[in-house]
């Protein structure tokens, strides 16, 4: 199985860069399923239904998100719906929504998924690690493959995470930091292991945000209302593949692409690695 994995859609651009991309990348690659946080997509912070159907639409099967989820006044009836969204396991027992989900490719195979968040530096929630791998165990039962997001703040953290799932799941991908990590690897076990992903939206920034404003909450120590920002535009996320029978993985590919206004499902120049 071949699955395409694209890093926190931020904002407008990355809807864009979503929109006009995903079709061409999906048929270069082949791939099987796709895979796509998108906590960030609602002007930065959070997703709305109608932005989750959009990216259904283009062509994802399964949308992860992290601490941002619940930025929006429907967040709840959101993830509570029928659609294929998570939201991040450790949430105390009672929270609304899922952690996991197996979805069926059109070819018939199972991919298990697993969304999990991180507590360094983050809100303190129930611990990811213990919840997401007794998780893949229970999903194991019903495909060898699983994949997990772990949104997360520090490398540490999510190379723990990597390294306590490592034979276990078939992926460990690390995402919320917006800042492409350059560690792709499959790790002893036979996990596909990236730290960061990186972010698909508005490069010309601050991790997605306008640098003057990010620049002015940093020098002025105040709230100061962020919105996304619009110059260079890049598709990030991964492309890993795994064995259909072992679960485990074999390749994994960072994707670091630029979008171009005007070009929709044509890129600007080839893959990189």
């Amino acid at each position: 199985m071949r699955i395409l994995f694209i890093g926190d859609i931020f904002g407008q651009p990355g809807k864009t860069a979503v929109h006009g991309m995903l079709r061409r990348i999906t048929e270069s690659y082949s791939t099987d399923v796709v895979i796509a946080n998108g906590e960030n997509i609602a002007g930065g912070f959070g997703i709305t239904d109608n932005l989750a159907k959009k990216l259904f639409r283009y062509g994802v099967d399964v949308i992860t998100t992290g601490n941002h989820i619940w930025d929006r006044p429907d967040a709840d009836d959101l993830v509570s719906s029928d659609m294929n969204i998570l939201r991040p396991i450790n949430f105390p027992p009672g929270t609304p929504g899922r952690g996991s989900l197996v979805f069926k490719t059109a070819n018939g195979a199972k991919i298990a998924v697993i969304n999990a968040q991180g507590r360094v530096f983050m809100r303190a929630i129930d611990d990811p690690l213990r919840m997401s791998k007794a998780e893949a165990l229970k999903l194991k039962k019903i495909t060898p493959i699983v994949f997990m997001d772990f949104h997360a703040e520090t490398t540490s953290e999510k190379k723990v995470m990597g390294c306590y799932l490592d034979g276990i799941a078939s992926a460990v991908v690390g995402t919320h930091t917006h800042i492409q990590t350059v560690d792709s690897q499959i790790l002893p076990g036979g996990t596909a292991y990236i730290t960061d992903v990186g972010m698909t939206g508005a490069h010309d920034s601050v991790i997605g945000v306008r640098k003057e404003l990010a620049t002015r909450f940093v020098l002025s120590g105040r709230n100061v209302r962020f919105a996304p920002a619009s110059g260079d535009i890049r598709l990030q996320g991964c492309v890993i593949d795994i064995d259909d029978q072992t679960g485990t993985a074999t390749a994994i590919e960072r994707l670091d692409l630029p979008y171009e206004e005007g070009n929709d499902n044509e890129l600007s120049r080839s893959f990189t690695n």
